[in-house]
């Protein structure tokens, strides 16, 4: 079913863009009813087409932006939407600004700073050749500026987190004992989070608003636009307002925080959430703003519900690594995506697109992610992406597909977060080492290697689980990039114990399996 606002065009004299991911109904911009301003949203194949997306994303982001459209127009504020669907849509966001100008006789245009380098030059460039006042005001958003992160690291060879989050933690007083000493001490409390998951304390339930959006998705579909994943169209569960979020938010903290610190590293066939927020969609698509989330995980702590090393290890996810990121994304763009330090130039196997892989820890996350849209930090980290960095994939490609994928990704984000954190591909810009395994962390971490095709003690043979020769051939593969790396020196010292022998054996090992990628 066609899906429009419409309205007599008034005379209104200002046209104002919301982007899909700036769903925040608290901006001041809403604070009060102007008559001489209009509001648009749009839905437009240049954002569905750039990479091919999880159909879950572009469903969610389309309803969330028609469910914002409607709160708005209650509110009285004018609105105009452009549905992927109308007749009129250009599917362009500048054609279709250039066309709402004029239809309103628009003398001013504004919008909110998009996250995206891309979007960011598109508009800008516009700007700069529009015949009226082309304004770009702040998201209202994020605890820095973008450039807060470059300024704090000038002169220095390598951004390391840890340093820009204690800077955070002050400046904005979390978890602070006082001005300078955090709570218990210690700044960081990840060693006391890496415990694997074996079913107890249980998974809490699921508390989301499930949604009905076969009639979006229907419309999607035949309009043209190409996706890959399940769709979950009739039961939707992504927070599509503010007040879901706000809810969402609510029962993570009363129901997973305290469980949270222990586990957030743990893998299972057994359960796709364990005990994360899932609240990382509603923060990117800005329907909720990361002070109150660390608020409330804070007061949490103070009240005695979580432990101090689960509220300080969700704290730094949003504090530190979410804002983290994103300033190495500015100061490193454009280029960023083109890094590719090992001049890795493996295509993906198909079985990323489809799971269907015999290695059961990369079978069951990439499933995972083609039936939810998501996978938690370490499934990205330590299956997906270590596989890919240790068979030597496309950087430039994997990045595309985690773009495409998980709901969450937006390239502001994910953008460090693979080329940088997960493929190494800056030389170490913001990772201080590969995050590179063997099985054996898998095993450790997870249950995926009970009943998997390939067994995780062996490095050569059939049955040979392939992260093990893979893991050493990468290593012997870059020893004049990596031998001097003071954090993988464990790694060259077991290599230098070993016999050409074995090393030739492990080579040929990992040689026949890259060569028969699509068959692991």
């Amino acid at each position: 079913m066609k899906h429009t606002i419409t309205q007599t065009p008034l005379p209104h004299r200002t046209l104002r863009l919301i982007l899909g991911d700036q769903l925040n109904p608290q901006h001041r911009w809403f604070r009060e009813v102007d008559e001489a301003t209009t509001y648009v949203l749009m839905e437009v194949r240049q954002e569905t087409d750039y990479v091919l997306h999880h159909a879950q994303k572009i469903l969610a982001i389309f309803a969330a932006m028609r469910d914002l459209a409607q709160q708005l127009r209650e509110a009285g504020h004018h609105m105009h939407y452009i549905a992927i669907n109308d007749p009129d849509n250009l599917q362009s966001l500048t054609a279709n600004i250039d066309a709402l100008i004029g239809q309103y006789q628009a003398t001013v245009f504004e919008y909110q700073a998009p996250d995206e380098w891309r979007l960011d030059q598109q508009l800008y460039q516009h700007g700069r050749r529009a015949n009226i006042p082309w304004i770009m005001v702040d998201s209202e958003h994020f605890y820095t500026t973008r450039n807060e992160v470059s300024d704090l690291f000038t002169g220095r060879k390598q951004w390391l987190m840890e340093f820009f989050y204690r800077q955070m933690r002050v400046t904005h007083h979390v978890l602070m004992e006082d001005t300078k000493k955090p709570l218990g001490g210690q700044w960081n409390y990840d060693h006391d989070n890496r415990k694997p998951w074996r079913g107890d304390p249980p998974e809490p339930r699921d508390t989301r608003t499930l949604h009905d959006h076969s009639d979006l998705w229907q419309t999607i579909v035949d309009a043209g636009v190409k996706s890959f994943g399940n769709p979950q169209a009739r039961q939707l569960a992504w927070s599509l307002n503010r007040q879901e979020a706000l809810r969402h938010l609510d029962a993570f903290i009363d129901n997973a925080l305290p469980q949270f610190g222990d586990f957030q590293d743990a893998m299972s066939v057994k359960s796709w959430r364990l005990f994360h927020s899932l609240l990382s969609f509603a923060l990117n698509v800005k329907m909720l703003n990361p002070r109150e989330v660390v608020a409330k995980a804070e007061a949490a702590y103070r009240a005695g519900h979580a432990s101090l090393a689960a509220t300080e290890g969700f704290i730094r996810q949003i504090l530190g690594w979410r804002e983290y990121v994103r300033g190495v994304y500015w100061a490193n763009m454009p280029g960023y995506a083109e890094k590719n330090f090992f001049g890795h130039n493996h295509q993906l196997p198909g079985w990323f697109w489809n799971g269907e892989t015999r290695m059961n820890c990369l079978s069951h996350a990439i499933t995972q992610s083609l039936e939810h849209a998501h996978a938690h930090h370490i499934q990205r980290l330590m299956v997906i992406g270590n596989f890919a960095l240790l068979a030597g994939l496309n950087p430039a490609e994997v990045h595309r597909w985690y773009l495409g994928i998980y709901i969450d990704a937006f390239e502001w984000a994910e953008l460090p977060n693979t080329v940088g954190m997960s493929q190494f591909a800056d030389g170490g810009l913001l990772a201080t080492k590969p995050y590179v395994s063997s099985a054996a962390y898998i095993d450790r971490m997870s249950d995926y290697c009970k009943g998997c095709r390939y067994d995780k003690k062996l490095r050569v043979g059939e049955n040979a689980c392939p992260f093990n020769a893979l893991y050493w051939d990468f290593f012997q593969r870059n020893t004049d990039a990596l031998a001097k790396n003071p954090r993988i020196g464990m790694a060259y010292r077991q290599l230098e114990k070993m016999d050409a022998a074995t090393i030739a054996e492990f080579q040929k090992q990992a040689k026949i399996m890259l060569e028969n990628i699509d068959k692991l």
